[in-house]
């Protein structure tokens, strides 16, 4: 109101002074304007941190959520005199309504968690160690909800990669296999309708080839990358397969649809597709949108930096052609339409990076309640171990293998074989 009067006040005198005066005013005032919507624009632009909340807790792992509005960058750090662990999030606001949901318990870690105005553009959260507890931290962003996760682990549960090459000089005539079972610790991976997770399933399947090849095939060494309920990230699945120099990738998957009625046994290598329905496969198992999944075909440069040779991609493809024809004939029922869902390409991260032929393996619709009935049927998942490792076996045999291993056809879907896999650390 008063810039309104003083603008009114010179606008009435008509002398060359008033108008300088005018103008410069008129200058200030655009100034000022521009400034305040800037400020205003900035304040808007701030990431709210919501909340902290503890999702897991046992003597070996303790997962923590930071809930933010909207996705934000962060640095993470550690000092010492006291030991603590701290994440700077930048350009964020602590909400008014931050909501700390922290139970008070024993914490294996912890003495406590602070969280703070770090400056007017960071927000700053501690984690607070005990003395003589020096964990492994594990930090990364989630999309649904907007999040912030924070694992820490003891020495214990760390990866055991080390453990997988300690062998490795054994014997030179082996041929080194590396089963990736998808997901584990606080990724589920997909969940069935009667609560079944793809983690625990493809972790039963992967330690049942392991067992098949060591007592049936001796000059193949096995290699897990995980062998009990933890959780790894993508691009160090295939850094394990590098440092053992594996003769063969192998990620085990269970599938997922909104369609409800899709069912299946599909298998993949790794390439760029404009195939929709292998685009959502690619990025639920990446962890991302199918939206930023489109945005990666210009960067083919990834894929053929992976692929580094035709050699490579046709070796890729031979083995994903054993292991595909075998797993398709242990089709339950004789009246399964479209069990066979073929051999696909698309860009997966966890087979990014492999220097030697690599597959992803999907082993059934775990949305399809009757495929999740037959997935958490310890028969069946034995005969897809069978498949699988026939499949390997004949994939680098010169002529089929004639001492092959039968599949189990007596398979019975009731209530009392359905008996949960008890590897998950998660409440189902």
């Amino acid at each position: 109101m008063r810039v309104s009067c003083l603008y009114n006040i010179l606008a009435k005198k008509g002398s060359k002074r008033s108008q300088s005066l005018m103008l410069i005013f008129a200058a200030f005032f655009t100034f000022y304007l521009l400034n305040l919507a800037l400020n205003l624009k900035s304040a808007e632009a701030y990431t709210e941190v919501i909340g902290i909340k503890k999702i897991l807790s046992s003597p070996a792992s303790s997962i923590f959520l930071i809930d933010l509005t909207s996705q934000s960058s962060f640095t993470k750090g550690r000092l010492s005199n006291p030991e603590r662990i701290f994440i700077d999030i930048k350009h964020s606001k602590l909400s008014k309504s931050f909501k700390n949901e922290l139970i008070q318990q024993n914490d294996p870690f912890l003495k406590g968690i602070r969280v703070g105005q770090f400056n007017p553009e960071t927000v700053r959260v501690v984690f607070d160690l005990k003395e003589n507890v020096n964990p492994n931290t594990f930090i990364e962003t989630r999309y649904e909800p907007i999040s912030i996760l924070i694992e820490l682990t003891t020495e214990q549960s760390k990866t055991i990669e080390d453990t997988f090459i300690q062998n490795e000089k054994e014997s030179f005539l082996k041929k080194k296999i590396v089963l990736d079972p998808g997901h584990g610790g606080h990724d589920p991976g997909a969940v069935g309708y009667n609560g079944l997770f793809e983690k625990d399933v493809v972790l039963d399947i992967a330690l049942k080839v392991k067992e098949i090849m060591n007592k049936n095939y001796p000059n193949f060494q096995v290699i897990l990358t995980r062998e009990t309920d933890i959780f790894i990230p993508l691009q160090k699945r295939t850094e394990i397969a590098n440092k053992a120099n594996a003769d063969l990738f192998i990620s085990i998957h269970a599938n997922a649809s909104y369609n409800r009625l899709a069912q299946g046994i599909e298998t993949y290598i790794l390439n760029w597709t404009d195939d929709e329905e292998a685009m959502k496969v690619a990025a639920r198992e990446n962890a991302i949108s199918l939206k930023e999944m489109k945005k990666l075909k210009d960067e083919l440069s990834i894929i053929l930096a992976s692929l580094e040779s035709e050699s490579k991609r046709d070796e890729s493809i031979k083995a994903a052609g054993f292991i595909h024809n075998y797993l398709i004939n242990v089709k339950p029922f004789e009246n399964l339409v479209d069990f066979d869902r073929g051999i696909k390409q698309a860009l997966f991260y966890v087979l990014v990076g492999a220097k030697m032929p690599a597959a992803l393996l999907e082993v059934g619709f775990i949305s399809n309640s009757i495929e999740e009935k037959l997935l958490s049927n310890e028969t069946y998942r034995s005969n897809i171990a069978r498949s699988i490792a026939n499949g390997i076996v004949n994939y680098f045999s010169d002529t089929p293998n004639k001492r092959l291993l039968t599949q189990d056809k007596r398979i019975e879907i009731k209530k009392d074989n359905m008996i949960p896999i008890k590897y998950s650390k998660l409440k189902r």
